[in-house]
């Protein structure tokens, strides 16, 4: 064997080297992807950082509006909240998260809930981090959506959540039902302009009452932080936690003197009607009543949220 074939083999090879730190990326990236596709750049930097953090780190500013999305549903709707957590996934692109930190969460009452149940949420919470579990009973009527606004102070601030009203989390907080599907940079548009405070913002009734609608339809409507707070420390409301969860906020509000700044997004938030072009509107936030997976699909797709190209398989040389 030549003098300069025994250097070369004697050296670590550039290839080898190579090809280990391709498998090491491979290995940190991989599970995050799984877990969310969008987020999987984050395990370069030992986990997923939060919107804010990782813009500090880039040297940027963090986005100006921050919004919680609570998507209301039940343990038992394991398929629903997996089709909605990608259908929002893909909506987090650089120019959304560039304009806003809009944070989606599921939020589920404790009770009641079957073993099996329990144990395929407590999966979810710990994979994907984006559950909120509220002491409550799960009931169309029964109060949850108090409980859901009431408790997200102490949850996010910890103690009583009547703490330093200076001190808030999101600049909005949003009440969106499980077969609503939301355009996220629409919403963001449209909160930009907003005020960011005393402000209720949704599809208001009766319609064309673009001032003071006495409440918002259900379907998905948004509280400035400092109307959650008074929620949640505001004996009234407590008294009066229970009923048809749209008009009693509404209620809630008017009884309180709050709210003096009502945004009504009618009709760029409504019912879905059919799969025809022409019962999506060009300018929407939000479509409605998605409760059978086709619906879903329609939606998607007319908002070219899908793609399906045939897979590129690479061919190989039969020996």
């Amino acid at each position: 064997m030549s003098s300069s074939a025994s250097s070369y083999l004697g050296r670590p090879t550039y290839f080898l080297m190579a090809l280990v730190l391709l498998l090491t990326v491979l290995c940190i990236t991989f599970p995050a992807y799984l877990r969310n596709p969008a987020d999987a750049i984050g395990c370069f930097t030992g986990g997923i950082a939060p919107p804010a953090a990782a813009d500090e780190e880039e040297g940027r500013r963090p986005p100006e509006l921050s919004i919680l999305v609570g998507v209301h549903t039940m343990a038992k709707k394991h398929s629903r909240r997996h089709l909605i957590r990608m259908a929002y996934a893909l909506q987090q692109t650089p120019a959304l998260r560039g304009a806003a930190r809009v944070d989606v969460r599921f939020a589920l009452c404790a009770r009641p809930m079957t073993p099996e149940q329990r144990a395929f949420v407590a999966l979810e919470s710990q994979a994907y981090g984006d559950v909120l579990l509220f002491n409550c009973t799960e009931s169309a009527e029964g109060g949850k959506t108090y409980d859901y606004f009431a408790g997200l102070p102490g949850m996010m601030l910890g103690g009583g959540g009547d703490g330093d009203a200076n001190v808030r989390p999101y600049d909005y907080v949003m009440k969106a039902d499980d077969d609503t599907y939301l355009r996220l940079d629409a919403l963001v548009e449209t909160l930009r302009r907003a005020p960011r405070e005393d402000m209720y913002y949704g599809v208001g009734l009766p319609f064309m009452d673009r001032k003071s609608p006495p409440f918002m339809l259900g379907m998905g409507y948004v509280l400035s932080w400092d109307l959650v707070q008074w929620i949640a420390t505001s004996d009234m409301v407590r008294s009066e936690a229970k009923g048809v969860e749209d008009v009693t906020t509404g209620n809630w509000l008017n009884k309180g003197n709050k709210a003096k700044n009502r945004v009504n997004v009618y009709p760029r938030m409504y019912d879905y009607k059919s799969a025809q072009a022409k019962d999506f509107l060009e300018d929407t936030i939000g479509v409605h009543q998605l409760k059978e997976d086709i619906r879903w699909a329609h939606t998607l797709e007319h908002f070219n949220a899908t793609q399906l190209d045939p897979s590129k398989l690479q061919e190989t040389t039969a020996f």
